[in-house]
């Protein structure tokens, strides 16, 4: 049984301010410890559950966040920027049985800690087939086309919650309690991570993989400035169909996710330092 682990760190143990995220800020340096803490707590379940391999893709912001030297010798780290499938890197070659999604987060204009949807501002709303999208959704929907399930989502209950949505036969463990954007009731790192190792260990069994699930998707982008729907339109496919809202249509979510990658990047390039 072969596990992906996908790790974001506004999910993580104890995150809850900008900072606490940002690489270079000291107390980021502080909850690199914390994240990879969270990551190591799955990876033991997941072999205690009966895992022959894991491998981590980390999936935050630069991608190297992880302390390679504290992670848990008997796993792998994908680390690094540029990859075809971004935070689910590694999920296409198919030998992955089943993927977790640690350190989680709530959609972009959802309640939930550091809650966003790729970009940590610019994008008020994000929607797949009229549903607001989380980056767990996004995420969920192409693993699906590979016929991988998630098992495993890890972050504060909001996080939890919306998992529930796209991955309900999913095991859970939430790390804090969502107060507000950037506050919540967290856990010490002893008590989150014996429950992410528990959840991790019940979630093993779930690693089947099944039939790949290939389907149509309409995409909706909200930004919170009209100019930037305006520059997403540069992107071939992409149409402006409000104020401040673009869409695409994609055949498979492979390609909607490029396109939403390609969209994310031409739209934070166009954002102004002081006027957004």
């Amino acid at each position: 049984m072969k596990i992906l682990v996908s790790a974001d760190m506004e999910g993580a143990t104890g995150v809850t301010w900008p900072d606490d995220v940002l690489p270079g800020h000291a107390q980021w340096a502080r909850h690199r410890p914390m994240f990879t803490g969270d990551v190591n707590a799955a990876i033991a379940g997941f072999f205690d559950g009966g895992a022959d391999e894991v491998l981590v893709n980390e999936a935050h912001w630069s991608m190297r966040n992880l302390l390679l030297e504290q992670l848990d010798e008997r796993a792998r780290l994908l680390t690094g920027r540029h990859k075809a499938l971004s935070m689910v890197e590694g999920v296409q070659h198919g030998d992955v049985d089943g993927v977790a999604f640690v350190g989680y987060h709530a959609a972009a204009g959802a309640e939930g800690v550091l809650a966003h949807t790729y970009l940590a501002n610019s994008l008020t709303g994000v929607w797949v087939d009229g549903r607001r999208a989380s980056e767990g959704l996004l995420n969920a929907l192409v693993c699906a086309e590979y016929g991988v399930p998630v098992v495993l989502v890890t972050g504060d209950d909001r996080a939890c919650e919306d998992a529930g949505g796209y991955a309900p036969e999913a095991r859970t463990a939430a790390v804090k309690e969502y107060v507000s954007r950037y506050a919540a009731v967290c856990l010490p790192p002893a008590r989150s991570g014996a429950a992410i190792r528990a959840a991790a260990r019940a979630a093993a069994p779930l690693a089947v993989r099944h039939a790949p699930v290939v389907t149509e998707h309409e995409v909706t982008l909200e930004f919170d400035a009209e100019h930037l729907a305006g520059a997403a339109t540069v992107v071939p496919g992409v149409r402006q169909t409000g104020e401040r809202r673009v869409g695409y249509a994609s055949p498979t979510m492979y390609e909607g996710i490029r396109c939403f990658k390609a969209v994310t990047t031409v739209v934070s390039a166009a954002v102004e330092e002081q006027y957004g």
